[in-house]
C-alpha cells in the first residue's frame, strides 16, 4: 500500500472513530449527570420528577437533593446544583437577587405562568368578614395570634415574618408557625373539620384549593405582589450551564408547564400516594403530544432523536 493510501486510510479510520465517539458522547462528560434541587413543595417535586424522567429516557443520570431555598441558591453558586425549577417570582426576589447580580445563578425562562401565592383563610372565615390583610388584627383572638407557614427558610415565611417585625397591618403580636407544606396543609384540614379559624400561606397550583373551600386575602400587594400574589415560576441554572450543556439546555428552554398539569400531578402525589417518579411516568405516557413538544430539537445523550428514546423508555417503565 502506498504512503498516500495509508495516510488516507488512517485519516478515514480516525474520522470514523471521532464521529463514533461524538455520537456516544453528545455532551461533555460533566453534563451526563444532571443535579436538581427540590425545596419540598409538591409542585416543584412534580415538575422535577417529570423533567428527570425525560432526561432518564434521553440517557442521562439525574440526582435530586431536598434543600431549603437559601441552600439551593448557595449550592448553585458553588456549582453543586445544576437546575432549580421552582423560582417563584416576585416573592423570591430577596433570595435570588444577589446571586443573579453576581452572575452565579442564571434564569432560563418562566416555566409556569398564572400562579398565586399569598395568605388565605377557609371560606367560612372569609364569609365572616376576613377578606383582607387589614381584617386579621380585628379577629386576632380567633386566630390565636398565629399565621401558619411552611418550612423554615422559605420565602413566604420570610415575608410573613417581615410583616410581623414591621407591624404591618398591626400584626406585631402575631407569631409565625413554621412546619412544612404537609404539616401546614394537615393543620388547615384539621381546623376546617372543627370549624376553627386559621390563616395560612396558600398558593396555586395546589390540591389545597379543591380539598378545602378557601379564599385568598386582598391587600398584601406590598409583600406578596399584586393580583393576590400573582406569580410566575422560573427555571434557574448555575452559571454557564446552558452553554456548557447545550442539549439539556435546549430541553430546559422548551419546558413550559400548566396549572392543569401540575394540579393533576400533585393530586396523584398528595391524595393518591403515588410516588413522584411513577406519577411523572404515568402523566408522560398519557400526554405524548406534550412530550414531543418538549423534545423539539433535543437529542438523546447518544445523539439520536430524543422522542424515540423517551418513548421507548416510557414504554419500558410502563410494563
Amino acid at each position: 500500500m502506498s504512503i498516500t493510501k495509508m495516510t488516507l486510510t488512517t485519516l478515514a479510520i480516525s474520522s470514523f472513530a471521532f464521529n463514533a465517539s461524538a455520537s456516544q458522547n453528545l455532551e461533555p462528560q460533566q453534563c451526563e449527570n444532571v443535579r436538581f434541587a427540590d425545596v419540598g413543595w409538591t409542585d416543584i417535586t412534580a415538575t422535577t420528577a417529570v423533567t428527570s424522567e425525560l432526561l432518564k429516557g434521553m440517557g442521562y443520570k439525574t440526582k435530586t437533593d431536598l434543600l431549603s431555598v437559601p441552600v439551593t441558591y448557595s449550592s448553585m453558586a458553588n456549582g453543586d446544583i445544576d437546575v432549580f425549577l421552582g423560582n417563584w417570582m416576585p416573592t423570591m426576589e430577596g433570595d435570588i437577587a444577589k446571586y443573579r447580580e453576581a452572575g452565579t445563578v442564571e434564569t432560563v425562562k418562566a416555566n409556569l405562568e398564572g400562579a398565586k401565592y399569598t395568605l388565605a383563610v377557609p371560606k367560612y372565615v372569609y364569609d365572616a368578614g376576613v377578606k383582607s390583610f387589614d381584617d386579621l388584627i380585628k379577629h386576632a383572638d380567633k386566630f390565636k395570634d398565629r399565621i401558619y407557614g411552611i418550612e423554615p427558610g422559605n420565602d413566604g415565611n420570610r415575608l410573613i415574618q417581615s410583616m410581623i417585625d414591621s407591624d404591618a397591618f398591626g400584626l406585631k403580636d402575631f407569631s409565625l408557625v413554621e412546619s412544612s407544606e404537609a404539616g401546614m396543609v394537615s393543620q388547615v384540614s384539621r381546623a376546617v373539620r372543627r370549624n376553627q379559624w386559621i390563616v395560612y400561606l396558600g398558593w396555586a397550583p395546589h390540591p389545597m384549593n379543591s380539598n378545602v373551600e378557601m379564599e385568598y386575602l386582598s391587600g398584601g400587594d406590598d409583600f406578596f405582589g399584586p393580583n393576590y400574589g400573582g406569580a410566575n415560576v422560573y427555571t434557574n441554572v448555575r452559571a454557564n450551564y446552558v452553554s456548557e450543556c447545550q442539549n439539556v439546555g435546549q430541553l430546559l428552554k422548551n419546558l413550559t408547564f400548566s396549572l392543569e398539569m401540575e394540579n393533576e400531578l400533585m393530586e396523584a402525589i398528595l391524595n393518591q400516594n403515588v410516588k413522584p417518579e411513577k406519577a411523572a411516568q404515568q402523566w408522560l405516557n398519557k400526554n405524548p403530544q406534550q412530550v414531543e413538544a418538549w423534545l423539539e430539537n433535543v437529542k438523546s445523550l447518544q445523539g439520536d432523536a430524543a422522542t424515540k428514546a423517551v418513548a421507548d423508555y416510557l414504554e419500558q417503565v410502563k410494563a
